[in-house]
């Protein structure tokens, strides 16, 4: 009979910590700039020239939480090469504009050329940028408070909708906001916002992440069954067909996410950590108990990825990021609540990733799987994928844990 580790166990959660970095440490670290963003499964790095912005600010990100947990030199080292990446290639000097993806190619003579590919300008980059820099700051890049500061003054002044109080998704190169809106925008600035009080202790990133955070899960769902849709028209209004005929979008599918209910729940109580609010535990724990019971798989185990307006599992794979984020959620409202059937829902996801998520042999977690739980092709990360949630979560369940 197989003995599973301890979950609810520090030593377990750095341990994994430990396991995951390795796979991307020192290996995604290009000495011509940036990290190498795209990995087989066995740890083999392809399309090596492609940098996205959001991968970028995410190995930031990584590198500098692991340096604030274990105090590793090389790992500070790490953040600041992205971060010199970042300031000197994403980021336009003359306009402050940080490119959506660039081209990093060595020429004949021996030089490098970053070519910008795509410059679409989307808030949920900007979300990233200031995680990155507010990570930074906490790990001690101290210049990081003038970068941090400015990224939030760019996403205040060119995609901050005060009519509606959320945030537009995308500006064009003229500065007007296309169409679509998405809360997905909207949930990472809320989480930007959170590591951005942390990293300053102003309260006026609270105040903000308090009135969006309350606007998509109380207010919008009082018109989507409780649940967080993820579409909407110009006037956040329920998009219902966005997308309907294209539901295997990898970026902006159809359906609700499960994943994002509960990452809501974990992201609306580390808000009442440092802001209580009446509304903040019943609306996470709302969220997480409406999900677990949809979403779980009750004879292969883990949990689907989406699900139709009417209840169906729309779409039977189960993603990393989906099992990982609910297993934060579990541990804060174990915490929280002292309700034992949230640590039972804790051990349960550890358990399924544990069996079929984390690859023991090459480090860090396969992508997606199938119904079945057999992986999805060989790629680790066929979207830039740097386990930023699996790590961030983690962290967070460190906090949750009884003895914390």
């Amino acid at each position: 009979m197989q003995t599973l580790p301890r979950f609810r166990s520090a030593a377990f959660l750095k341990e994994h910590i430990f396991h995951t970095m390795a796979f991307y440490h020192p290996h995604c670290i290009d000495k011509r700039g940036g990290y190498f963003q795209y990995f087989r499964d066995d740890q083999t790095p392809y399309d090596p020239e492609r940098r996205r912005l959001v991968n970028s600010t995410r190995f930031i990100y990584n590198y500098a939480m692991a340096f604030l947990h274990f105090r590793a030199p090389s790992y500070l080292q790490a953040a600041r090469h992205g971060l010199q990446f970042l300031r000197e290639h994403h980021r336009h000097a003359g306009t402050g504009h940080y490119a959506w993806t660039l081209d990093v190619r060595d020429e004949a003579d021996g030089s490098r050329r970053v070519q910008v590919v795509d410059d679409a300008q989307y808030a949920y980059g900007l979300a990233f940028v200031m995680l990155a820099y507010a990570t930074a700051l906490k790990a001690g890049i101290t210049e990081a408070r003038e970068w941090l500061d400015d990224a939030w003054q760019q996403l205040e002044q060119r995609f901050w909708d005060a009519r509606s109080g959320l945030y537009a998704d995308e500006a064009a190169a003229d500065g007007r906001w296309l169409p679509y809106r998405g809360q997905n925008t909207t949930m990472h600035v809320f989480e930007a916002l959170l590591a951005a009080h942390e990293a300053t202790g102003e309260a006026r990133f609270l105040d903000r992440a308090e009135a969006i955070g309350k606007r998509v899960t109380v207010e919008l769902t009082e018109h989507t069954q409780g649940l967080v849709w993820e579409r909407y028209n110009v006037d956040w209004q329920p998009d219902w067909d966005y997308h309907r005929d294209e539901g295997g979008d990898t970026f902006r599918p159809w359906g609700f996410r499960f994943g994002h209910q509960t990452e809501w729940a974990k992201l609306l109580l580390m808000l009442d950590r440092v802001r209580p609010q009446p509304w903040l535990l019943p609306r996470a724990q709302a969220l997480f108990d409406a999900t677990i019971t949809r979403a779980w798989d009750q004879e292969r185990g883990g949990m689907f990825n989406r699900m139709a307006p009417d209840g169906g599992i729309h779409d039977g794979r189960k993603f990393f990021w989906v099992q990982s984020e609910t297993m934060a959620a579990a541990a804060l409202l174990g915490q929280r609540t002292g309700l034992p059937v949230y640590w039972r829902w804790f051990d349960k996801l550890w358990s399924y990733m544990w069996d079929y998520l984390i690859d023991h042999e090459h480090g860090a977690y396969h992508h997606m799987l199938g119904p079945d739980n057999r992986p999805v092709g060989n790629d680790k990360s066929p979207t830039g994928k740097t386990d930023y949630h699996t790590l961030g979560t983690v962290y967070v369940a460190l906090t949750a844990l009884p003895s914390s």
